[in-house]
């Protein structure tokens, strides 16, 4: 289970946006910068969501819809982060530094938008969901580049990949706004989000270890 098997029919369906990015006269560093600008956005819109617009003191922006806000910017997010590499091939400007930045970003993003999620639930409950997804989102992404850097391919593959957290963040991001009263087993969705994100992180980060083991 992975959209990132549909990174090619994704990179031809790029092709209008990569011609008109190219003609704005945008850079691929800079269309990173983009993608990491909406994952803030996404993260602070999950806060804005729930418990964490009453921890900033200003319950009044407490309100659903903010998840509607947030899954919009996540989409974007994960629409941007394929645009850069393609927008490099492009421009004939792919680079070992561009490829950096690109990643350290997409790290700092899938944080960010995690203890979005978390602060949104609240609580020593929300923020404890929120460590065990993060550091599996985490897990799961460094152990697809530390088998390269081990002279093997670079993974994206496994139980669930980049594209396919940020696909199902925003579906839920969406059904949280249209039904916000929405709770199972004491969670709501968001919180039962999170408890995905931290077991099938941490799952296909030992699938993506064990992989590369059996390959060196």
């Amino acid at each position: 289970m992975t959209l990132d098997r549909l990174r090619p029919l994704a990179t031809r369906l790029l092709d209008p946006w990569v011609a008109a990015a190219d003609r704005l006269g945008l850079t691929p560093n800079g269309v990173s910068v983009l993608a990491f600008g909406t994952a803030i956005a996404a993260g602070a819109s999950f806060a804005l969501a729930g418990a964490g617009a009453e921890a900033l003191s200003v319950p009044d922006l407490a309100d659903p819809l903010w998840y509607a806000v947030g899954a919009t910017m996540v989409g974007i997010n994960g629409w941007l982060d394929l645009l850069d590499g393609a927008l490099a091939r492009e421009q004939e400007v792919a680079s070992d530094a561009g490829d950096l930045l690109d990643h350290v970003l997409d790290r700092y993003a899938d944080i960010v938008i995690v203890a979005g999620l978390a602060a949104g639930v609240g609580g020593a409950t929300g923020y404890a969901l929120g460590f065990a997804a993060v550091t599996g989102v985490v897990m799961t992404s460094y152990l697809g580049t530390q088998s390269q850097a081990v002279g093997l391919d670079r993974v994206y593959g496994g139980l669930v990949g980049r594209a396919d957290r940020l696909a199902i963040i925003g579906l839920v991001g969406f059904a949280s706004a249209a039904v916000p009263g929405a709770v199972a087993g004491g969670l709501g969705l968001v919180g039962w989000l999170l408890v995905f994100l931290a077991v099938v992180g941490h799952l296909t980060a030992l699938q993506r270890f064990w992989g590369a083991w059996t390959r060196l």
